[in-house]
């Protein structure tokens, strides 16, 4: 059923996909400096051995210098691998090679975990289309993070990652979404 949530999600996230399309290089610079070194503050704030984190696509937040930073401080990274079913699967992974998943997105090559690998982290980092000022995170529409968010029994914090301009007033709520603990954006950590 295609609700009034979901239509004005489509438009939001239309006009944040074109926003991320029309950042300069410089801009993309000065935003994966930021973010990487917000990351690292939060990583070491939560004193975490063991995160979930996302290999970035070309118009996300980058978290590649975040994930090298990690793996040089021997973190153990588990990243997610798209199912058909709308499941999320883990490799634990140095993310050193790379092969194009399901829907087009990067994912490490490595040792598939199940589902629940993921229950082992001590914090999560998610992508997010926008971000709103209760914590709701609106993603890109196929549900892998909210389901897996909405599973888990004992979830340690979630921390989705945005552009600045990507923190908004409100997003479109429907039941299934998933709030999280905070945002990281090139300029701030924010926990709600």
């Amino acid at each position: 059923m295609v609700t009034e949530a979901s239509h004005r999600k489509r438009a939001l996230r239309m006009e944040l996909r074109e926003r991320r399309r029309n950042l300069t290089s410089s801009e993309r610079e000065a935003a994966t400096e930021g973010l990487t070194r917000n990351l690292i503050d939060l990583v070491t704030s939560h004193r975490a051995k063991s995160i979930a984190c996302y290999l970035s696509a070309t118009d996300e937040p980058s978290t590649r210098p975040f994930v090298d930073w990690a793996n040089r401080n021997n973190l153990r990274v588990l990243f997610p691998v798209s199912r058909e079913d709308g499941l999320l699967d883990w490799i634990v992974s140095r993310a050193e090679e790379e092969t194009e998943g399901l829907f087009g997105m990067p994912e490490p090559i490595g040792e598939v975990l199940g589902p629940i690998a993921i229950n082992q982290v001590d914090l999560i980092i998610v992508p997010a289309a926008a971000v709103d000022e209760r914590g709701m995170r609106m993603g890109w529409g196929r549900g892998y993070f909210d389901k897996t968010l909405g599973s888990m029994e004992a979830c340690p914090p979630v921390y989705a990652v945005v552009f600045d301009s990507e923190f908004v007033d409100s997003v479109p709520r429907e039941v299934h979404d998933q709030p999280v603990n905070g945002i990281v954006t090139p300029t701030r950590i924010l926990t709600f």
